[in-house]
Protein backbone atom coordinates (compact mmCIF):
# COMPACT_ATOMS: atom_id res chain seq x y z
CA UNK A 1 0.00 0.00 0.00
CA UNK A 2 1.50 3.41 -1.13
CA UNK A 3 0.37 5.72 1.19
CA UNK A 4 3.54 7.43 2.01
CA UNK A 5 4.60 8.76 -0.96
CA UNK A 6 0.72 10.11 -0.45
CA UNK A 7 1.22 11.78 2.40
CA UNK A 8 4.57 13.06 1.39
CA UNK A 9 2.96 14.89 -1.27
CA UNK A 10 0.34 16.02 0.62
CA UNK A 11 3.54 17.34 3.43
CA UNK A 12 5.03 19.24 0.39
CA UNK A 13 1.32 20.77 -0.80
CA UNK A 14 1.11 22.18 2.84
CA UNK A 15 4.09 23.63 3.00
CA UNK A 16 3.75 25.48 -0.09
CA UNK A 17 -0.08 26.72 0.05
CA UNK A 18 -1.01 27.02 4.08
CA UNK A 19 0.39 30.75 4.04
CA UNK A 20 -2.28 31.39 1.32
CA UNK A 21 -5.35 29.42 3.05
CA UNK A 22 -6.87 32.10 5.22
CA UNK A 23 -10.24 30.11 6.48
CA UNK A 24 -11.28 27.27 8.27
CA UNK A 25 -13.02 25.94 4.97
CA UNK A 26 -10.26 26.43 3.01
CA UNK A 27 -8.19 24.56 5.64
CA UNK A 28 -10.85 21.70 5.13
CA UNK A 29 -10.69 21.73 0.86
CA UNK A 30 -6.95 21.75 0.55
CA UNK A 31 -5.61 19.74 3.66
CA UNK A 32 -7.89 17.62 5.74
CA UNK A 33 -10.24 16.69 2.87
CA UNK A 34 -6.56 15.03 0.69
CA UNK A 35 -5.33 13.42 4.27
CA UNK A 36 -9.07 11.68 4.01
CA UNK A 37 -9.30 10.42 0.68
CA UNK A 38 -5.11 9.23 1.58
CA UNK A 39 -6.95 6.75 3.67
CA UNK A 40 -8.81 5.58 1.16
CA UNK A 41 -12.12 6.61 1.95
CA UNK A 42 -14.53 8.48 -1.28
CA UNK A 43 -14.49 12.27 -0.20
CA UNK A 44 -17.34 12.30 -2.60
CA UNK A 45 -19.80 9.41 -1.55
CA UNK A 46 -22.00 10.71 1.14
CA UNK A 47 -22.61 7.42 2.31
CA UNK A 48 -18.97 7.30 3.27
CA UNK A 49 -17.98 10.71 4.44
CA UNK A 50 -20.36 12.64 5.43
CA UNK A 51 -19.83 16.50 5.94
CA UNK A 52 -21.85 18.47 8.57
CA UNK A 53 -22.52 15.23 10.64
CA UNK A 54 -25.51 15.88 12.78
CA UNK A 55 -24.48 14.96 16.52
CA UNK A 56 -26.95 16.28 19.04
CA UNK A 57 -26.29 16.72 22.69
CA UNK A 58 -29.30 16.07 24.90
CA UNK A 59 -31.77 19.23 24.54
CA UNK A 60 -29.25 21.24 22.46
CA UNK A 61 -30.54 20.38 18.71
CA UNK A 62 -28.43 21.15 15.55
CA UNK A 63 -24.39 20.41 16.81
CA UNK A 64 -22.33 18.44 13.87
CA UNK A 65 -19.39 17.62 13.61
CA UNK A 66 -17.23 18.49 10.16
CA UNK A 67 -17.08 14.86 9.02
CA UNK A 68 -17.92 11.51 9.99
CA UNK A 69 -16.09 8.43 8.18
CA UNK A 70 -19.02 5.50 7.92
CA UNK A 71 -17.81 1.92 7.43
CA UNK A 72 -21.46 -0.46 6.53
CA UNK A 73 -23.78 2.77 7.77
CA UNK A 74 -21.89 2.58 11.06
CA UNK A 75 -19.72 6.07 11.88
CA UNK A 76 -16.81 4.93 12.65
CA UNK A 77 -14.18 8.02 12.72
CA UNK A 78 -15.75 11.40 13.58
CA UNK A 79 -13.53 14.24 12.74
CA UNK A 80 -13.37 17.73 13.98
CA UNK A 81 -11.51 20.28 11.59
CA UNK A 82 -9.29 23.96 12.27
CA UNK A 83 -7.87 26.06 10.57
CA UNK A 84 -4.55 25.24 10.21
CA UNK A 85 -2.98 28.35 12.54
CA UNK A 86 -5.20 27.55 15.49
CA UNK A 87 -4.04 26.03 18.65
CA UNK A 88 -5.45 22.09 19.10
CA UNK A 89 -5.35 22.26 22.54
CA UNK A 90 -8.17 24.62 22.97
CA UNK A 91 -10.89 22.71 21.12
CA UNK A 92 -10.98 19.10 22.46
CA UNK A 93 -13.86 19.79 24.87
CA UNK A 94 -16.11 20.07 21.76
CA UNK A 95 -15.26 16.89 20.20
CA UNK A 96 -15.32 15.23 23.39
CA UNK A 97 -19.16 16.15 23.52
CA UNK A 98 -19.45 14.89 19.78
CA UNK A 99 -17.93 11.62 20.75
CA UNK A 100 -20.33 11.06 23.66
CA UNK A 101 -23.52 11.03 21.46
CA UNK A 102 -22.33 8.98 18.33
CA UNK A 103 -21.54 5.60 17.79
CA UNK A 104 -17.97 5.81 16.54
CA UNK A 105 -14.95 4.66 18.89
CA UNK A 106 -12.20 7.07 17.35
CA UNK A 107 -12.55 10.61 16.73
CA UNK A 108 -9.52 12.86 14.71
CA UNK A 109 -9.06 16.16 15.84
CA UNK A 110 -6.75 18.21 13.01
CA UNK A 111 -5.76 21.47 11.62
CA UNK A 112 -4.93 20.25 8.50
CA UNK A 113 -0.98 19.94 9.83
CA UNK A 114 -1.46 18.52 13.78
CA UNK A 115 -3.47 15.11 14.08
CA UNK A 116 -4.76 13.54 17.17
CA UNK A 117 -6.44 10.55 17.17
CA UNK A 118 -8.49 10.27 20.18
CA UNK A 119 -10.64 6.72 21.72
CA UNK A 120 -12.08 5.78 24.87
CA UNK A 121 -9.36 3.57 26.75
CA UNK A 122 -9.77 4.96 30.37
CA UNK A 123 -14.07 4.71 30.15
CA UNK A 124 -16.59 3.28 27.62
CA UNK A 125 -17.78 5.81 25.19
CA UNK A 126 -16.30 8.95 26.99
CA UNK A 127 -13.24 10.29 24.65
CA UNK A 128 -9.82 10.27 26.88
CA UNK A 129 -8.49 13.61 27.40
CA UNK A 130 -5.47 12.45 25.90
CA UNK A 131 -4.73 11.17 22.22
CA UNK A 132 -3.38 7.93 21.36
CA UNK A 133 -1.83 8.75 17.87
CA UNK A 134 -0.48 12.34 17.67
CA UNK A 135 1.59 13.89 14.43
CA UNK A 136 2.59 16.65 12.40
CA UNK A 137 2.14 15.59 8.57
CA UNK A 138 5.10 17.35 7.42
CA UNK A 139 7.18 15.91 10.07
CA UNK A 140 6.09 12.27 9.56
CA UNK A 141 8.53 8.72 11.25
CA UNK A 142 8.81 5.42 9.48
CA UNK A 143 6.99 4.09 12.73
CA UNK A 144 3.83 7.30 12.37
CA UNK A 145 2.76 5.75 8.70
CA UNK A 146 2.97 2.24 9.96
CA UNK A 147 -0.11 3.56 12.15
CA UNK A 148 -1.78 5.93 9.50
CA UNK A 149 -1.78 2.83 7.68
CA UNK A 150 -4.13 1.15 10.28
CA UNK A 151 -6.58 3.57 9.35
CA UNK A 152 -7.03 2.90 5.66
CA UNK A 153 -10.35 1.86 4.33
CA UNK A 154 -8.57 -1.21 3.25
CA UNK A 155 -7.12 -2.33 6.93
CA UNK A 156 -9.47 -0.50 9.11
CA UNK A 157 -10.14 -2.82 12.43
CA UNK A 158 -11.66 -1.64 15.00
CA UNK A 159 -10.48 -4.12 17.65
CA UNK A 160 -7.21 -4.37 16.06
CA UNK A 161 -6.87 -0.76 16.16
CA UNK A 162 -8.23 -0.32 19.91
CA UNK A 163 -5.98 -2.98 21.93
CA UNK A 164 -3.03 -1.01 19.84
CA UNK A 165 -4.59 2.30 21.01
CA UNK A 166 -3.19 1.60 24.71
CA UNK A 167 0.24 1.07 23.88
CA UNK A 168 1.24 3.59 21.73
CA UNK A 169 -0.88 6.14 24.32
CA UNK A 170 1.13 4.93 26.94
CA UNK A 171 4.51 4.70 24.91
CA UNK A 172 4.04 8.64 23.88
CA UNK A 173 3.28 9.52 27.39
CA UNK A 174 6.27 7.34 28.57
CA UNK A 175 8.89 8.89 26.13
CA UNK A 176 7.39 12.34 26.68
CA UNK A 177 8.06 11.87 31.11
CA UNK A 178 11.81 10.29 29.89
CA UNK A 179 12.86 13.10 27.97
CA UNK A 180 11.41 15.54 30.31
CA UNK A 181 13.74 13.17 33.05
CA UNK A 182 17.05 13.58 30.56
CA UNK A 183 16.55 17.35 30.29
CA UNK A 184 15.53 18.23 34.28
CA UNK A 185 15.63 15.39 36.07
CA UNK A 186 13.26 15.28 39.14
CA UNK A 187 13.99 13.75 42.69
CA UNK A 188 12.84 10.76 42.14
CA UNK A 189 14.37 10.08 38.88
CA UNK A 190 17.87 11.17 40.90
CA UNK A 191 17.04 9.48 43.95
CA UNK A 192 16.77 6.08 41.28
CA UNK A 193 20.10 5.94 41.31
CA UNK A 194 22.17 7.98 43.83
CA UNK A 195 20.42 5.06 46.20
CA UNK A 196 22.13 3.02 44.52
CA UNK A 197 25.65 3.82 44.30
CA UNK A 198 26.09 6.40 47.22
CA UNK A 199 25.97 4.71 50.65
CA UNK A 200 25.78 7.83 52.65
CA UNK A 201 22.77 10.29 53.55
CA UNK A 202 21.66 11.92 50.50
CA UNK A 203 20.71 15.25 51.87
CA UNK A 204 20.07 18.33 49.79
CA UNK A 205 23.72 19.26 48.74
CA UNK A 206 24.19 15.42 47.60
CA UNK A 207 20.74 15.49 45.60
CA UNK A 208 21.84 18.49 44.35
CA UNK A 209 25.33 17.12 43.21
CA UNK A 210 23.73 13.70 41.69
CA UNK A 211 21.30 15.98 39.74
CA UNK A 212 23.57 16.97 37.42
CA UNK A 213 26.17 13.55 37.50
CA UNK A 214 22.64 11.71 36.31
CA UNK A 215 21.73 14.21 33.59
CA UNK A 216 25.78 14.01 32.96
CA UNK A 217 25.61 10.19 32.59
CA UNK A 218 22.38 9.38 30.95
CA UNK A 219 22.77 11.66 27.82
CA UNK A 220 26.36 10.50 27.63
CA UNK A 221 25.60 6.61 27.61
CA UNK A 222 22.69 7.40 25.03
CA UNK A 223 25.23 9.27 22.99
CA UNK A 224 27.90 6.28 23.21
CA UNK A 225 25.17 3.94 22.02
CA UNK A 226 24.01 6.12 19.65
CA UNK A 227 27.79 6.48 18.38
CA UNK A 228 28.39 2.55 19.01
CA UNK A 229 25.39 1.89 16.35
CA UNK A 230 26.42 4.38 13.88
CA UNK A 231 29.72 2.91 13.62
CA UNK A 232 28.87 -0.11 13.19
CA UNK A 233 26.21 0.73 10.59
CA UNK A 234 29.52 3.03 8.63
CA UNK A 235 31.22 -0.49 9.01
CA UNK A 236 28.69 -2.60 7.66
CA UNK A 237 28.38 0.22 5.20
CA UNK A 238 32.14 0.33 3.71
CA UNK A 239 32.21 -3.24 3.41
CA UNK A 240 28.67 -3.35 1.46
CA UNK A 241 30.38 -0.80 -0.43
CA UNK A 242 33.74 -2.18 -0.80
CA UNK A 243 31.87 -5.27 -2.32
CA UNK A 244 29.91 -3.35 -4.73
CA UNK A 245 33.07 -1.67 -5.95
CA UNK A 246 34.63 -5.52 -6.53
CA UNK A 247 31.48 -6.69 -8.45
CA UNK A 248 30.89 -3.22 -10.80
CA UNK A 249 34.71 -2.36 -11.17
CA UNK A 250 34.78 -2.45 -14.69
CA UNK A 251 31.35 0.13 -14.65
CA UNK A 252 32.36 3.69 -14.13
CA UNK A 253 29.44 5.55 -15.17
CA UNK A 254 27.83 7.62 -12.82
CA UNK A 255 24.23 7.38 -11.93
CA UNK A 256 22.67 10.26 -10.46
CA UNK A 257 19.11 8.86 -8.71
CA UNK A 258 15.93 10.26 -7.98
CA UNK A 259 16.28 10.09 -4.35
CA UNK A 260 19.98 11.95 -4.60
CA UNK A 261 17.74 14.67 -6.73
CA UNK A 262 15.08 14.96 -4.18
CA UNK A 263 17.69 15.02 -1.13
CA UNK A 264 19.82 17.62 -3.06
CA UNK A 265 16.09 19.71 -3.70
CA UNK A 266 15.57 19.40 0.11
CA UNK A 267 19.12 21.02 0.91
CA UNK A 268 18.62 24.21 -1.40
CA UNK A 269 15.45 24.64 -0.14
CA UNK A 270 16.92 25.22 3.30
CA UNK A 271 20.12 27.28 1.80
CA UNK A 272 18.08 29.38 -0.07
CA UNK A 273 17.39 31.26 3.11
CA UNK A 274 20.72 32.75 3.22
CA UNK A 275 22.15 32.75 -0.13
CA UNK A 276 20.83 32.66 -4.17
CA UNK A 277 19.92 29.40 -5.30
CA UNK A 278 21.97 29.31 -8.41
CA UNK A 279 25.59 29.43 -5.62
CA UNK A 280 24.22 26.45 -4.74
CA UNK A 281 25.74 23.21 -7.21
CA UNK A 282 25.73 19.45 -7.16
CA UNK A 283 28.50 17.20 -7.96
CA UNK A 284 27.76 13.55 -8.26
CA UNK A 285 30.44 10.83 -7.78
CA UNK A 286 30.04 6.49 -7.60
CA UNK A 287 30.51 6.94 -3.63
CA UNK A 288 28.54 9.95 -2.73
CA UNK A 289 26.65 12.96 -3.96
CA UNK A 290 28.16 16.27 -2.84
CA UNK A 291 26.61 19.60 -2.69
CA UNK A 292 28.49 22.66 -3.21
CA UNK A 293 28.95 26.37 -2.32
CA UNK A 294 29.74 28.37 -5.70
CA UNK A 295 30.51 24.70 -7.78
CA UNK A 296 34.01 24.52 -5.44
CA UNK A 297 35.52 21.88 -4.00
CA UNK A 298 36.80 23.61 -1.35
CA UNK A 299 33.35 24.52 -0.12
CA UNK A 300 31.64 21.58 0.67
CA UNK A 301 28.24 22.10 2.06
CA UNK A 302 27.35 18.36 2.53
CA UNK A 303 27.22 15.29 1.11
CA UNK A 304 24.58 12.48 0.61
CA UNK A 305 25.67 8.80 1.16
CA UNK A 306 22.10 7.54 -0.12
CA UNK A 307 24.40 4.32 -2.70
CA UNK A 308 24.22 1.76 0.24
CA UNK A 309 21.35 0.04 2.51
CA UNK A 310 21.57 2.74 4.75
CA UNK A 311 21.35 6.35 3.70
CA UNK A 312 23.44 9.34 5.15
CA UNK A 313 24.01 12.56 5.42
CA UNK A 314 27.87 14.03 5.53
CA UNK A 315 27.83 17.46 7.09
CA UNK A 316 31.61 19.59 7.17
CA UNK A 317 32.80 21.35 10.18
CA UNK A 318 34.97 24.10 10.32
CA UNK A 319 38.15 22.14 9.30
CA UNK A 320 36.26 20.15 6.69
CA UNK A 321 35.90 17.61 8.57
CA UNK A 322 32.87 15.29 7.46
CA UNK A 323 30.73 13.81 9.85
CA UNK A 324 27.97 11.42 8.70
CA UNK A 325 24.62 11.60 9.87
CA UNK A 326 21.94 8.30 9.77
CA UNK A 327 18.45 9.34 7.96
CA UNK A 328 15.54 7.29 8.56
CA UNK A 329 14.19 9.02 5.15
CA UNK A 330 15.41 11.99 3.51
CA UNK A 331 13.12 14.16 5.00
CA UNK A 332 15.09 13.74 7.89
CA UNK A 333 17.78 16.41 6.09
CA UNK A 334 15.30 19.19 7.56
CA UNK A 335 16.65 18.28 11.04
CA UNK A 336 19.93 19.52 9.93
CA UNK A 337 19.03 22.98 8.80
CA UNK A 338 20.56 24.53 11.43
CA UNK A 339 24.11 22.74 10.46
CA UNK A 340 23.70 23.08 7.03
CA UNK A 341 22.75 27.39 7.51
CA UNK A 342 26.28 27.14 9.55
CA UNK A 343 28.67 25.80 6.80
CA UNK A 344 27.38 28.54 4.68
CA UNK A 345 27.73 31.12 6.79
CA UNK A 346 31.11 30.24 7.86
CA UNK A 347 32.26 30.39 4.06
CA UNK A 348 30.53 33.44 4.01
CA UNK A 349 33.07 34.86 6.87
CA UNK A 350 36.18 33.16 5.85
CA UNK A 351 35.86 35.44 2.55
Amino acid sequence: MEIQPQLKALAEKIELLKDQIQTEEATKTAFTLPFINNLGYDIFNPTEVVPEFTADIGLKKGEKVDYAIFQNGTPIIIIECKHWKEDLNVHNSQLFRYFHVTKARFALLTNGIEYRFYTDLEESNKMDEKPFLEFDITQLKDATVTEIIKFHKSNFDVDKIFSNASSLKYMKEIKKMFNQELNEPGDDFVRLFASKVYNGRLTEKVMLQFKELVQKAINQQISEKVSDRLQSALHKEEENQSQEEIVVEEESKIVTTEEELEGFRIVVAILRRKIQKDRISQRDTQSYFGVLLDDNNRKPICRLHFNGTNKYIGLFDQDKKETRHLLESIDDIYNFEKELLETVEFYAEVN
